[in-house]
């Protein structure tokens, strides 16, 4: 019995390690990946920063207000995507559109969505000034979604367990099906990652994610 309660702490105090390890690592290469990546991208930032000022009035980067990591909510930036009058549109929509939206949480031929924001979007450069949320420690690379309240409910008692980690720029739910998959399943892809998540299994989703950005996969 205590040769037993021994192998148990051991396993135990392995497996803090090695988390404690990888937290380790998985900040420090998304705080220097984020660098890297706003230098490298900044001509794109420029580019389409004045694409949307173009496009439409309004602000060009937006923070939404998103719940994260241990139910902390904070704001994810984003390229603007909708019209400015985007909550008076929305009050507009036909029944079938809001039971689309309130099922979903997304709606397919959105009229909010501007010209240059269906481009960003179907590409996913809308996400791209959520580079700084990482640099703050409020987002990680790879993670769960970030949800609204709304969401909240969806996750049922997977709630607590989908967001003991921070939310991702991308996530196994969007190298995976994206727009295409269901919000059931969307909530049993970021559970799946929170249970084998590891250095290997990001880095694998980071690619799968660049392939289905450049295949338009489930992109809306």
């Amino acid at each position: 019995m205590d040769c037993n309660l021994e192998l148990e702490k051991v396993i135990a105090v392995t497996k803090y390690r090695e988390k404690k390890f990888y937290d380790f690592i998985k900040r420090a290469a998304d705080f220097i990946a984020s660098c890297i990546g706003l230098i490298v991208l900044s001509p794109v930032f420029l580019i389409v920063s004045i694409l949307i000022g173009i496009d439409s009035k309004g602000p060009i980067i937006f923070g939404h207000d998103r719940v994260g990591m241990n139910g902390k909510k904070f704001k994810a930036y984003k390229f603007r995507s909708m019209v400015p009058n985007a909550k008076e549109v929305f009050d507009n929509f036909t029944q079938e559109q809001k039971h689309e939206f309130e099922k979903h949480f997304k709606l397919e031929n959105d009229p909010r969505i501007t010209k240059i924001g269906e481009f960003l979007r179907k590409t996913s450069l809308d996400e791209l000034p959520q580079l700084f949320n990482i640099i703050k420690g409020e987002m990680s690379v790879v993670g769960p979604r970030p949800i609204i309240d709304r969401e909240i409910a969806k996750y049922g008692d997977d709630f607590e367990k989908a967001f003991s980690v921070k939310s991702g720029l991308t996530g196994y739910w969007q190298a995976n099906g994206r727009s295409n998959t269901t919000y059931e399943e969307r909530v049993k892809m970021d559970i799946y990652y929170v249970d084998n998540r590891s250095i290997i299994f990001d880095i694998k989703i980071i690619f799968k994610t660049f392939i289905s950005v450049i295949k338009k996969d489930g992109a809306i």
